[in-house]
């Protein structure tokens, strides 16, 4: 068993917290914050993944630090991160994807569109 905590950041932060205490802490967030455009282009970029490419910018698949530690504890290596496409943007943007394992054939991916401060499990 893995202890986790649910809730939201209504009146203070929830997952920085229990990470800071060895728990692993969700925010729940309504589906409809998740644009259909945002989700779509990150199903795709996992097929991507899946392939090995190729992918539209350098710094995707450089390794994650999880500096937040929101994801669960892995050792260092295990997080890849890669840019999911936003439409309209001139850079990068915020959107990522973050996937655990090997590179080719990751365990879990995590979709963020808001620069890592919160996640949702992509399958694939």
């Amino acid at each position: 068993m893995v202890p986790s905590a649910i809730g939201n950041q209504t009146g203070g932060s929830l997952i920085r917290p229990a990470s800071f205490n060895g728990v692993y802490g969700f925010k729940r967030l309504p589906w409809n914050r998740y644009d259909g455009a945002g989700i779509a282009n990150a199903r795709d970029l996992r097929a991507t993944i899946d392939q090995g490419g190729p992918f539209h910018y350098s710094r995707d698949g450089v390794v994650f630090g999880n500096r937040e530690r929101i994801l669960p504890s892995m050792p260092r290596g295990y997080y890849h991160e890669y840019t999911v496409r936003t439409p309209g943007a001139r850079d990068r943007a915020a959107r990522r994807m973050v996937c655990g394992g090997p590179r080719t054939t990751p365990e879990v991916c995590y979709y963020s569109d808001d620069h890592y401060q919160s996640f949702r499990r992509v399958r694939p």
